[in-house]
């Protein structure tokens, strides 16, 4: 009888509460739990392993650039981080008001890692979290423009909750990237989130996208109201070089 309801668990893809059954009746401790409470144990099992998988999955297909933590962001004075911002800003509330994050320093100073622990807790909170180095983004759109799949490309980052663009500035947008991006922004403003990450300052966005009018556009939604990390310092790269 026990065989056949670990089948039927197996079949119905209740695989948390299938490993708690299996466990509990190798270990011999099924007789320990009441009617009620071994059906509340199996429950919790076949929750746990069900948002877990979730969280699993979300965390896969955010392709971080970083396997990155808050608890592993190095809180140094010299690199001007606001450890009570960071803290903040990582318990996502910014998700929910739909606000965006700006993070700029020189190269190699932390904003990717930064950018890829606030996104691996988004997904941690269960929100669905894209991250793109901004080069790759555009290439890839722009393949998507030639084999007809842009629209699908377009909407899947439209779904996320949080949209990280990691790397951008480092070269001025072409008419293209710069009509991408505005349809990016324009379908995220007042309805998800976005972090942007840059080694130019946000000041020297607008000659970045060219196309004043555009740029104008692009910048009154991703600016007005975001939270700004602008780290200084040297790099966390020459450091671990310089301490191995």
């Amino acid at each position: 009888m026990n065989n056949e309801t670990l089948e039927k668990m197996r079949k119905m893809k209740f695989y948390g509460m299938l490993r708690a059954f299996k466990m509990n009746l190798e270990a011999g401790k099924t007789e320990q739990y009441t009617a009620d409470q071994m059906v509340e144990h199996l429950l919790n099992a076949e929750w746990d392993d069900r948002h877990n998988r979730s969280i699993g999955r979300h965390i896969t297909n955010a392709r971080f650039r970083y396997n990155a933590a808050v608890e592993q962001i190095v809180f140094d004075k010299e690199r001007s981080i606001d450890q009570n911002q960071i803290l903040r800003l990582a318990e996502c509330d910014f998700i929910n008001r739909k606000e965006n994050i700006l993070i700029t320093g020189s190269t190699g100073i932390g904003k990717s890692f930064i950018a890829s622990a606030i996104g691996h807790q988004a997904c941690l909170l269960g929100y669905r979290t894209l991250y793109y180095n901004v080069s790759k983004l555009f290439s890839q759109l722009k393949m998507a423009k030639g084999d007809g799949s842009y629209v699908k490309e377009i909407t899947k980052i439209e779904k996320q909750h949080l949209l990280i663009i990691d790397d951008f500035g480092l070269q001025p947008l072409d008419g293209h990237n710069r009509s991408a991006l505005m349809e990016i922004i324009e379908d995220r403003h007042a309805k998800a989130s976005l972090i942007i990450t840059a080694q130019v300052p946000v000041n020297k966005w607008h000659e970045i996208i060219g196309e004043t009018t555009i740029a104008d556009a692009i910048l009154d939604r991703v600016v007005h109201g975001a939270h700004r990390i602008e780290l200084i310092g040297d790099s966390m790269r020459k450091k671990k070089i310089t301490i191995n």
